[in-house]
C-alpha cells in the first residue's frame, strides 16, 4: 500500500484529489445502500413492491440520466457536476434517513441517482484530461481507491445501523456534504479542452448525439464490454446464491457471503497497480482488454466443475464446497477486472478522439447499465430454470459462454484496427 501512496504523488494535485474523492464517494454511498432494504422493509414496513420500486427509482434514474450527466459536465466544466452530484446525494441521503412517506422516499432515491449521474462521468473525464498521458496507470489507482471505498463502507455502516439505520443515513450525508466543501474549496476548476469548447458553441447536444451515435468503433465496443459488467455483478447476484444453495441461509452462508466482497476488494487493491504494470509491458490495450474478458469468462469454470460433485449433508465438504469454488470465480473476476478497468476507461478516450470525454463516458454507462439490467434478469432466469431443472451447471456455462464471446468480440475489434485512435477530423472554422 505504501508503493500505491507513493505513485500517487506522482500525480498533480488534482488527481490525487479525485482518487480520494472516489475512496470517499464509495464510503458513503456503501455505507447505507446495503441496508436500506432492510429498513424499507423492516423499519418502515413497506410491502416489497414498494422495497423495490424505490430501489428500482434511484438506479433509472442515475443509469437513465448518465448521457445528460456526461453532456452537461463537456458543456459547463467537471467541477460544477462533481460538486452539484455531491450535495444532491446529501440532500438525497439525509432525506432517506428523515421521512417516512413513500413520495419522500421516491424523490430521495431519485436524487441519490440522478447524483451518481452528474459526478460519475464529470470524474472520469477530468482524471483521463490531467493524467495525460499516463491515464492507463491513473485509472489503475482510481480503481484501489475505488475498491477500497466499496470494502469499507459495509463495514462502517453495519456498526452505525447496529445503532439506528437514521444514523448511517446522516452520517452518510455528512460525509457527502464535507467532500462537497472540501471539493468547491480544494479541487482546480477545469473545463473540456478549447476544441470541445468551441464545439460545444458551435453544436447543440442532439447534434452532438448524433454524432456520438455515429461513432461506430465506439458503440461497438461498448456492446463488447457489457459482458464485463454483467460477468462482474455475478458477485452480487449469482455467487451469493450458490453459497447458500448449497451451505444454507444461516450464519455460515452470511460469513461466506461477506468472504467474496473481501476476497474481491481486498485483491484489487493489493494487486491492481502490479497486474497494470505487469499487462501495459507485455500488451497492446486490445490485447489486455482480451484477456481480461477471458479470465472473466473462465471464473465460472470452478464452479461448473463443482457441480460434477456431491453435495454433502453436513461437515467439513459442505463447508469446502459452499465456499471455494465462489472464492475461486470471485478472485478470478477480480482478476479480469484488473486486467480490463485501466486499459478500458483509456480506450474510450481513445475512441471519441479526446473529445466530448463525459459524454461519452455517460453513453457508455448508460449502455452498460441497461446491459446489466437484461444481464441480470437472463442470469436469475437460467438460474431458476437450472433449479427447476436439475441442471445446476446451466447459469456457469452461460456465463463462461458469455465472458469468452465477449472476449472474441474484442479480439476481432483490436485485429481490426477499430480499437486504435481514429484519424483527427477536420473542423469548420469558427467565425
Amino acid at each position: 500500500m505504501k508503493g500505491t501512496l507513493a505513485q500517487v504523488r506522482t500525480y498533480e494535485r488534482s488527481v490525487q484529489l479525485l482518487m480520494v474523492n472516489q475512496f470517499t464517494i464509495n464510503l458513503g454511498f456503501y455505507m447505507l445502500m446495503p441496508y436500506l432494504a432492510a429498513h424499507l422493509s423492516g423499519s418502515l414496513g413497506l410491502a416489497g413492491w414498494v422495497v423495490g420500486l424505490v430501489l428500482g427509482v434511484r438506479n433509472f434514474s442515475q443509469q437513465g440520466m448518465f448521457l445528460v450527466g456526461g453532456t452537461l459536465a463537456d458543456r459547463f466544466g467537471y467541477k460544477p457536476l462533481i460538486v452539484a452530484g455531491c450535495v444532491l446525494r446529501t440532500l438525497g441521503f439525509a432525506t432517506l434517513g428523515l421521512v417516512d412517506s413513500l413520495a419522500a422516499l421516491i424523490a430521495a432515491s431519485a436524487a441519490t441517482g440522478l447524483a451518481g449521474a452528474l459526478f460519475n462521468p464529470a470524474v472520469r473525464a477530468y482524471l483521463a484530461a490531467d493524467a495525460g498521458e499516463r491515464r492507463v496507470e491513473a485509472f489503475a489507482l482510481f480503481n484501489v481507491f475505488y475498491q477500497a471505498g466499496i470494502l469499507l463502507g459495509p463495514l462502517i455502516g453495519m456498526v452505525l445501523t447496529g445503532v439506528d439505520f437514521r444514523v448511517t443515513c446522516l452520517v452518510s450525508a455528512g460525509i457527502f456534504a464535507l467532500l462537497s466543501i472540501v471539493q468547491i474549496r480544494a479541487l482546480p476548476t477545469r473545463r473540456a479542452d478549447d476544441s470541445t469548447a468551441k464545439e460545444n458553441d458551435r453544436d447543440g447536444v442532439l447534434a452532438q448525439w448524433r454524432g456520438i451515435l455515429a461513432n461506430r468503433p465506439f458503440l461497438l465496443f461498448s456492446g463488447a464490454m457489457i459482458g464485463s459488467y454483467v460477468l462482474t455483478f455475478q458477485v452480487y447476484l449469482a455467487l451469493p446464491l450458490e453459497v447458500r444453495r448449497v451451505g444454507g441461509d444461516g450464519q455460515f452462508g452470511t460469513a461466506a457471503v461477506a468472504g467474496l466482497f473481501a476476497v474481491s476488494g481486498l485483491s484489487t487493491i493489493l494487486g491492481q497497480t502490479r497486474v497494470t504494470a505487469w499487462c501495459k509491458a507485455r500488451y497492446e490495450p486490445g490485447q489486455a482488454l482480451t484477456r481480461g474478458l477471458a479470465a472473466m469468462g473462465l471464473a465460472f469454470v470452478p464452479l461448473l466443475l463443482s457441480t460434477a460433485l456431491p453435495v454433502p449433508d453436513s461437515g467439513m465438504g459442505l463447508w469446502l464446497l459452499a465456499t471455494v469454488p465462489p472464492t475461486l470465480a470471485a478472485l478470478l473476476l477480480a482478476v479480469g477486472t484488473m486486467i480490463a478497468y485501466p486499459f478500458e476507461m483509456d480506450t474510450i478516450v481513445r475512441l471519441c478522439g479526446d473529445r466530448l470525454v463525459a459524454t461519452h463516458y455517460g453513453l457508455y454507462n448508460t449502455i452498460c447499465g441497461i446491459g446489466i439490467t437484461l444481464g441480470n434478469l437472463l442470469t436469475g432466469a437460467a438460474l431458476d430454470a437450472a433449479r427447476q431443472a436439475g441442471m445446476p451447471a446451466l447459469p456457469w456455462i452461460s456465463l463462461c459462454a458469455l465472458g469468452l464471446a465477449c472476449a472474441a468480440a474484442l479480439y476481432a475489434l483490436h485485429r481490426t484496427g477499430r480499437l486504435a485512435t481514429p484519424a483527427p477530423q477536420p473542423q469548420p472554422a469558427i467565425a
